[in-house]
Formats: C-alpha cells, structure tokens, sequence
C-alpha cells in the first residue's frame, strides 16, 4: 500500500511539471542581487552582463510578459542580455561568452590632437606675425605710392590711358617727345603718363658710374642712349625730390640735365627707382678734366656754361606758368656733365632748395643730407648759415662754383703749361676729408685752393683767379652773383677772341 502511494505522489509531480510546460511557465536559474533563490519561474530566462564599474555585473533570471521580452533582450554599447524559453537554458551561459558579444570599442582618439594643439600655439603666433609683416609691406608701399600721387595725377590733355599714350609715342624720338612737351605746359620732361611708357621700353646697356645713391647705367630707347640713374632703395628721398625738382615747370635748359622720365619699376623682383636723363659720352666734369687737358677757349665755355646753368636755376621766373628760384646746394664738377660741344650742364638735384616770391614759401625738401664736405661754404661748415633764408643757400652754390672755376683752371693749357687734375684742397685734407678737417682748413685757418704762379702770367686765367677769388669771401653777402659771374665769364671770353683776331 505504502508503495503505492509513493508512485501516485511522483506521478503527480511529473503531471504538474508537464501542466507547467504547456501553459508556457519555465523553470530558470537566478542568480544576482534580485534572486532570493537559486530557482525562478518566468517566460523566458535570461542571462546578461553589464559594464558601468570596476567589474562587469553578471546576472541570471526570469522574464514575464511578451513586451517585457522584448524590451529587455538586447545588446547596446556597454550591456548584453540573452534570452531563451528552455527550462534552466540559462544555467550554463558564461560571461566572458557575453563579453564578446560586446560590440568593439572604438579606438582612442590618436595622438594627434595634442600634436595639432601643439603646432596651433606655435605657428599661430608666427603666422600672426607673417600676416601683420606683409600688411605693413603692403601698406608701406601705397603710402608711398601716395607720396608720389601728384607726380601721377591725370593729364586731361594727354590722355587717360597708358596703352593710347604708348601709341601716340610710336616711333618719336627724344627730340620730338622733349620738344612736344616744352609746349604743352608740363614740366622739364615728358608727361607722366609718356614717362611710364618711356621707362618700360628701355633696356639696359651698360653700368657707367657708381656713387653714394646707386649707379647710372647706359640705356637705349628705340635706338637713342639714355641715362638711367638707379637710386638705391635707402636714398629713395634724393630719387623723390629729384624727380619733383625736374619736374618743375619751365626748369628745362641746355645747361640743366635733360630730364625725360622718372619711375617706379621693378626689375629682379625688387623695386628700383629709376631717373632717366639725356646721356653725355664725356661723362662728368671731374672724369673729362682727368683725362684731358683743354684749351683755353674751351675751358672759358665751360665755365660760362656752368654758370649759365646757375643763373638759370637761381632765377624766378613770374607768371601763372613761372618757375621757383632754386638753389643746388651740391654742386661740385661730379655733378656736372660734359656735352659733345665740350660746354656744360648741371645734374643732380637731389638735394635742391627752391623759393618762391609770391607766397615766400622756401621748401628745403624732406632731405637730411647737407652736401659733399671738400665743396661745403665756410658758413655751412660752422653751422652760421640762415636756414631759413633763400639767398644763404644760393651763397653756397656760388662758394662750390669758385672751387669748380679752380678745377678748369688747372687743367686749363696756357703757353704750354698745365697742371695735373687734383681736386680742390688736395694738399690740405686727405682724400676723404672729415667735416672738422674741412673747418678747420676753411672757417679756422681760413685758407683757400692753392694758385700757381703760371697762372697769374696769362691775361685770361689771371681774370680767372680775380673771379674765383670774389667767389671764396668768408662773408658770404660779398660774393658775386650767379649773372655777376657769367657776365664777368663772357667778358672774358670777349677779350680773348679779341686778342686772337689782333693777334
């Protein structure tokens, strides 16, 4: 009986177990912190792994309800849960086999970030920098552009367009170009829109010279040679003040340098300032006396064309189109070419004064350079001179012409007789004297250029000597005039013509 009734109670337990199953409830293992025991009965079972802390949390147990399924079995970034509806189909599920159901991790941002912020605080400084170095170049050079605004103002009778400009230049020559524009009102040379034109069409031929403020060249336009005088960049305010000085109006004459062009061109990726004047074979007074003796006759042409030259610039010329008195301030036989003729013209201007009558406007320019020491007047030396008068400045021009008349005269042939060229106090100051050497020579021992004897035996370089001297007062109000001493030059060129023809 007993036995009996222990196989009716197992039978039972089966019959329950099966009634479970079909009505979908199933045995799961629970394992976590929600299982109270080892054993739970749900719709599914479920393992899953959670990342978050130190240690992956790991648990097991029992889901209820379809929509709770289906919301709790997935995988995402940091947890997976795995489902099944077996009875205890979780029991054997691992978490390391969970683990690697984990998607891959993506790969920690490279280095490179710091190298970038790295590189970004180096180079944005120097790039800063770089940008703010061209913006001043740039703004540098239309300031200066600026300056030379009125050199480059609209000519509304010669046109507005450089390519018809060029046109109308053809095939001119210098001579038509430079005569055109003594008549239609501009200045010494060509219209400003011609001068471009011009500059761009020469071709360098050779260097010729080579000073303090760069180098002449030897150039050609359309077959005819030219000067190109090429500034050095840090002499650009001689280049300017030149440039302005030339092209003042009615400035033109045969004893001033023919001025054609001036212009900004760049050349060798660098910026070049060039002037570009009438070329002279001879060359500079200072090179043609050292290589060459000449005539009495033509020394006296010289010398009075030199002086023609002066007074031209020292006079005021009134009228609506009139011309400012003008003073050089650096005359000295460098800065005097020799023509074919062997007569004279005057260059460079660069440190040039000019004044005006009617306004009393006196424009000294924006040039701190004073002039050249072995020519300086005593006045300039000791620093007396009156800056702020018009006429000081012409008193010093004619200082520097008496130390040119000297130059001539020695190189000057009489009975045969002539000295080698030396420069004025060649015996006095060294070769390149300083400004205290030249004081104390002028101003303190108030000495003069050395006459030879020879000199005072021949009529005309006797009249010379008398001429220069009235030149070389210390008071600089007793020396002569510029048309004083051209009159003076022309009386004795008189008298030797009249001499040769009694003779």
């Amino acid at each position: 009986m007993g036995h009996c009734s222990a196989q009716v109670l197992l039978f039972m337990l089966l019959k329950i177990v099966q009634t479970s199953a079909e009505d979908g409830v199933i045995e799961c293992a629970c394992e976590g912190s929600n299982c109270m025991v080892e054993l739970c009965h749900g719709d599914q079972c479920y393992t899953s792994v959670t990342l978050g802390g130190p240690v992956p949390t790991f648990t097991r147990g029992c889901l209820r309800g379809h929509d709770t399924s289906r919301m709790t079995c997935q995988t995402a970034s940091n947890y997976v849960v795995e489902c099944c509806a077996l009875p205890m189909c979780n029991a054997n599920t691992s978490s390391e086999a969970l683990l690697s159901q984990l998607p891959t991790a993506p790969e920690a941002e490279p280095v490179r970030y710091c190298m970038e912020t790295l590189v970004l605080l180096v180079l944005g400084p120097v790039g800063v920098l770089t940008l703010l170095s061209l913006l001043a170049v740039v703004v540098c050079r239309r300031m200066h552009r600026g300056r030379l605004e009125r050199l480059r103002e609209y000519d509304p009778e010669q046109g507005a367009i450089d390519g018809l400009i060029a046109t109308n230049v053809g095939d001119s020559t210098l001579a038509d170009l430079l005569d055109h524009s003594c008549t239609s009102g501009s200045g010494s040379g060509l219209p400003f829109l011609v001068q471009r034109t011009v500059a761009r069409q020469i071709s360098l031929v050779e260097c010729v010279g080579k000073g303090r403020y760069g180098e002449v060249w030897r150039g050609q336009w359309q077959g005819e040679n030219v000067a190109v005088k090429i500034f050095s960049s840090r002499d650009e305010k001689s280049w300017f003040r030149e440039t302005e000085i030339y092209n003042t109006v009615l400035l033109r004459h045969e004893n001033i340098l023919g001025f054609m062009a001036s212009d900004m061109t760049s050349r060798n990726s660098s910026t070049q300032l060039w002037l570009i004047t009438h070329y002279h074979e001879n060359g500079s007074l200072y090179d043609y006396l050292g290589r060459v003796a000449v005539e009495m006759a033509d020394g006296l042409n010289m010398a009075a064309s030199v002086a023609s030259g002066l007074v031209h610039l020292h006079t005021e010329i009134f009228g609506t189109e009139g011309k400012p008195a003008i003073a050089h301030r650096d005359l000295k036989s460098k800065n005097i070419l020799v023509r074919k003729d062997l007569r004279c013209c005057i260059a460079d201007l660069g440190l040039a004064v000019t004044h005006s009558q009617t306004d009393n406007q006196l424009d000294v320019g924006n040039n701190p350079k004073v002039g050249t020491k072995r020519y300086m007047a005593p006045e300039v030396l000791d620093e007396s001179i009156q800056t702020d008068c018009f006429d000081a400045y012409k008193r010093v021009d004619i200082w520097a012409f008496g130390l040119v008349l000297w130059e001539i005269a020695r190189r000057t042939i009489s009975n045969g007789i002539v000295e080698d060229y030396k420069p004025p106090f060649y015996d006095l100051v060294a070769n390149d004297p300083s400004f205290d050497d030249m004081r104390k020579v002028v101003c303190v021992e108030q000495q003069r250029p050395f006459i030879p004897n020879r000199w005072f035996s021949d009529p005309t370089l006797s009249a010379l000597v008398k001429l220069m001297k009235e030149c070389w007062y210390q008071n600089p109000s007793a020396r002569l005039t510029a048309l004083r001493i051209k009159k003076t030059l022309d009386k004795i060129h008189s008298s030797l013509e009249k001499g040769k023809v009694d003779c």
